[in-house]
């Protein structure tokens, strides 16, 4: 006489190998042929087959014979189809926001570069006073004051030629059409 099905389901939720065995070795075949129809690829039913008697140990102390034993393991492989469905959408949503994410990145960083070799060329237009009083004050963070120690000239001097380096580089921009 064969033990029922629902009977190996509680002796192997309560740890007995030889229960699970007998359970795995009477319904591999449908659970993997569920599988197939539910994903429609072979390697995608043996993965998702393989999945389910991975879980099934941790599963089964969740059947409570309302229902035949075969009736919880067909929901059982339904519910994993529709995760594994779910998660591979939502990969895919992902891998798509990320090539967008990546596009604009590099094209953030072009149009950084384009605007830094733009200023470098620019900024060699200006005159050595207003050059050296830039590059004090803006790429050293040297105060106008501390600018003005460094260059031995007045603040004024510095707050001028800063002033002026601002008006021309807005002239250059737009006789580029940039403004």
């Amino acid at each position: 006489m064969q033990t029922p099905d629902e009977a190996l389901a509680i002796a192997a939720a309560n740890g007995d190998r030889e229960a699970f065995a007998a359970l795995l070795d009477r319904h591999y075949d449908r659970v993997f042929a569920l599988s197939f129809r539910l994903t429609g690829a072979r390697s995608e039913a043996e993965d998702l087959a393989q999945d389910i008697c991975c879980a099934l140990p941790a599963k089964l102390a969740s059947y409570r014979q309302e229902a035949r034993f075969s009736t919880w393991l067909y929901r059982v492989t339904v519910n994993a189809a529709h995760d594994r469905r779910r998660r591979a959408a939502t990969r895919a949503r992902a891998a798509d926001g990320w090539g967008d994410w990546e596009v604009n990145r590099r094209a953030g960083i072009a149009e950084e570069a384009e605007a830094q070799d733009w200023l470098s060329a620019t900024m060699a237009r200006l005159s050595p006073e207003l050059r050296d009083t830039v590059a004090l004050t803006l790429g050293e963070d040297l105060s106008q004051r501390e600018a003005a120690e460094v260059l031995g000239v007045s603040e004024g001097t510095i707050a001028w030629r800063m002033s002026e380096v601002k008006k021309r580089l807005r002239d250059f921009a737009r006789a580029e059409g940039m403004l």
